[in-house]
């Protein structure tokens, strides 16, 4: 196991931090080499058989080359459930995650049909769906490759998540009528793209990434317009979103007439999601 780690980090750690590094070591080890818990700690000598070992050359390759060891490993967790992903798929961050727990927090004591706008993974819909399995939930997603992915999700976590390929930008705005609207759209803006590390650059879908510098609320205006005819009286609007368009966000969903609008920080303390609810009747009255 030394002699395992001391090459790790030979060939590693000039690229990365020394925390990500042993981070990613132990990733490999634990999850990806499925070496025993004892045997890491302990610093037991191994020997890697032939298959161990191509998967070690192979990861040490794409992770010199950057690429996130989610993709790596094929898989990631996410509220305490696993999930596949790929390139054509976002990683689920943590902050996500504080996302969907609150929505399950505020709704669960009730029956809620739910649309997940802009899936991915699905990581969002699938978990919704395991914490309030009363409820009735779609979702949506442009990119076939996702939904492929979502479905396999799906499947893998035992849910009855219902997905389809649709833009929201073509959507109609007739049929179905949900109680939750939620999503994590597109929201890093052209000019962020510098600050940002290779691992998402490079390797992450960038049409779930970014948006134009000049319209940084071009998804959010979208989907709170579909909402005024997707929502149901009543109905709940959640989103993430990019931290330095919190209050600006919140102003334009007030100008389309939701109510209610909360806007909460992350575990970082940055500006990160909101909840707005649709009075359909006080829409109704100011039209009159």
């Amino acid at each position: 196991m030394k002699r395992l780690i001391k090459q790790l980090r030979d060939e590693l750690c000039d690229l990365y931090p020394q925390g990500e590094c042993d981070a990613l070591i132990r990733i490999i080890a634990l999850d990806l080499l499925k070496i025993g818990n004892t045997t890491f700690f302990l610093r037991d000598e191994i020997t890697l058989d032939a298959t161990q070992q191509k998967m070690l050359d192979d990861a040490i390759v794409r992770l010199k080359r950057a690429e996130p060891i989610q993709y790596i490993l094929g898989e990631t967790e996410f509220c305490d459930l696993t999930f596949k992903v790929n390139s054509s798929v976002l990683i689920p961050r943590p902050e996500t995650s504080e996302l969907v727990r609150w929505i399950a927090a505020e709704n669960s004591a009730r029956e809620n049909s739910i649309l997940d706008i802009g899936t991915g993974s699905g990581c969002i819909a699938i978990s919704l769906a395991k914490m309030m399995p009363q409820a009735t939930v779609t979702a949506w997603d442009i990119s076939p490759e996702a939904i492929e992915t979502a479905e396999r999700n799906n499947k893998l976590n035992g849910t009855n998540v219902t997905f389809a390929r649709q833009d929201i930008f073509a959507a109609e705005g007739e049929g179905a009528k949900y109680d939750i609207i939620v999503s994590n759209p597109p929201y890093i803006k052209e000019v962020e793209k510098e600050k940002m590390q290779r691992n998402v650059l490079d390797w992450e879908p960038c049409i779930a990434l970014f948006v134009p510098d000049n319209d940084p609320l071009l998804f959010y205006r979208q989907i709170a317009r579909k909402g005024l005819q997707l929502l149901k009286n009543g109905g709940r609007l959640y989103f993430e979103i990019n931290r330095e368009h919190g209050e600006e966000t919140c102003a334009m969903l007030a100008e389309y007439g939701y109510t209610a609008i909360e806007l909460r920080k992350d575990f970082a303390d940055n500006d990160r999601m909101i909840r707005a609810i649709l009075e359909t009747s006080t829409l109704d009255n100011a039209d009159e």
